[in-house]
């Protein structure tokens, strides 16, 4: 495996976009090819066989790709499913979970909330990470409707805004002062959830912690890029319009279905 080899990453739509953003500003000069399993989306409401056979068949495509790492950027695909893409395939794979620790450790409420898929709240690997902290209030909140909302080019729509209003606030009376954000689609609605949340509780999602693994099992194990031709290539199978949209700042950026 060359050290050139695109680093490659698949979600279940165009939500782990926001990880893919992350480790393109870390290494810019990696190349990356990136899955939009759009038609599938949300993988939340797919049994754990259905979401293992969908990560097992992302896998098989970025490693024909001659990807070199594969990044899981997608909750619900990791909590369910990195346990076996690790077991079936030699290359290192790089997961994604609700960044609990950080929230836990830091709050001074001692209560904290987490907005997540239903996929991700109800696996087993969410359920042993919050056993680890038995003295933090955790209130969980599944986010029906939010990802397909982003998935149909809605974001910024009266629906999306009385959903976030509904899910957030039993969290602001509950005295949260961290909000941890479980789903790769959830960043792009940051600027949302703050006109909701007072300015003291705050956000925590996955992004920059994952591009920093990412580098570093990289460097450890199988070496960063000297070249200095790269190539930023996304394939989406559903709605390319809505992943064009979202990526309109990085000119670079080539499109293709499979």
């Amino acid at each position: 495996m060359s050290n050139n080899n695109p680093i490659g990453l698949f979600d279940s739509g165009i939500g782990g976009t926001s990880i893919w953003k992350e480790i393109h500003k870390l290494m810019p000069q990696e190349s990356t090819i990136y899955l939009a399993d759009s038609k599938n989306a949300p993988y939340w409401i797919k049994t754990k066989e259905e979401i293992i056979a969908l990560s097992f068949k992302n896998t098989e495509l970025l490693l024909e790709l001659g990807c070199k790492i594969i990044v899981v950027a997608c909750n619900t695909a990791t909590t369910n499913a990195i346990k076996e893409l690790r077991a079936k395939y030699k290359v290192p794979f790089i997961g994604i979970e609700p960044a609990i620790k950080p929230a836990a450790k830091n709050s001074e409420t001692n209560c904290i909330g987490i907005l997540a898929t239903k996929g991700t709240l109800s696996s087993d690997l969410f359920h042993q990470n919050v056993l680890n902290y038995p003295n933090t209030k955790i209130i969980e909140q599944v986010g029906y409707g939010l990802v397909q909302l982003i998935e149909d080019g809605q974001m910024y729509s009266k629906e999306m805004s009385e959903l976030l209003e509904t899910y957030l606030k039993p969290m602001i009376d509950a005295n949260i002062d961290y909000l941890v954000l479980g789903c790769s689609h959830y960043p792009y609605l940051i600027p949302q959830i703050k006109e909701i949340l007072p300015q003291h509780i705050k956000i925590i999602d996955s992004g920059e912690a994952v591009a920093m693994q990412t580098k570093k099992i990289l460097a450890e194990y199988i070496g960063m890029s000297k070249s200095t031709l790269n190539s930023q290539i996304f394939y989406t199978n559903s709605k390319p319009d809505v992943l064009k949209n979202i990526l309109m700042e990085y000119p670079c950026v080539f499109e293709r279905n499979f």
